[in-house]
């Protein structure tokens, strides 16, 4: 999962909190600010028979809207794929 927005107090604690109530666990993180602007990447682990990938992007939208935020979930594998050279 990505994060992207504009760097604000709270965003860190409203995505893990929408991931936790999803029963959504995050193996890894990394985050980084550039000027004003922050940036996240989550690696996730979920149980497919409970929440399904398109699942927690729905799930995501509402703390997308109110932090202001672009949040994009997508496979592992397709993330690995579009960022190799």
């Amino acid at each position: 999962m990505t994060v992207t927005g504009i760097d604000h107090t709270g965003i860190i604690a409203a995505v893990s909190q929408a991931l936790a109530q999803n029963q959504v666990n995050i193996t890894n993180v990394s985050q980084t600010l550039m000027d004003e602007y922050f940036t996240m990447i989550m690696q996730l682990e979920f149980d497919e028979n409970q929440i399904g990938l398109a699942q927690v992007q729905v799930a995501m939208a509402p703390v997308e809207e109110a932090e202001r935020l672009v949040i994009k979930v997508q496979a592992e594998e397709l993330f690995n794929a579009m960022h190799k050279l």
